[in-house]
């Protein structure tokens, strides 16, 4: 029984120092899992500044476009209501010349 329970001793103080091993095994894992997450966050963060800065230019694209289609059809408003002026006296002529 001795033997046995000196075998377990000397076993358990082989084996005691590895616990710290695989602590700091995992530790440095654990160091080097977060600098690739922080690296893979840079790269997203890089990305979604890029798609934002996209967005903000096409919106931007887009504003401009519609102010101009605005413009356009404020143009051609004001020529269809030059249109109806002129098209109204016309026709008020012609009703003139009918009832004579």
């Amino acid at each position: 029984m001795s033997y046995r329970r000196d075998h377990r001793s000397s076993k358990s103080a082989l084996f005691d120092g590895l616990d710290n091993l695989e602590e700091g095994g995992l530790r440095a894992s654990s160091s080097f899992s977060h600098d690739v997450k922080e690296h893979d966050n840079g790269k997203a963060i890089e990305s979604l500044h890029d798609r934002v800065a996209f967005l903000k230019r096409l919106t931007g694209d887009i504003h401009d476009e519609v102010e101009s289609h605005n413009c356009m059809l404020d143009r051609m408003g004001n020529g269809m209501d030059a249109t109806r002026g002129i098209m109204s006296g016309t026709m008020d002529r012609f009703k003139k010349a009918a009832a004579l």
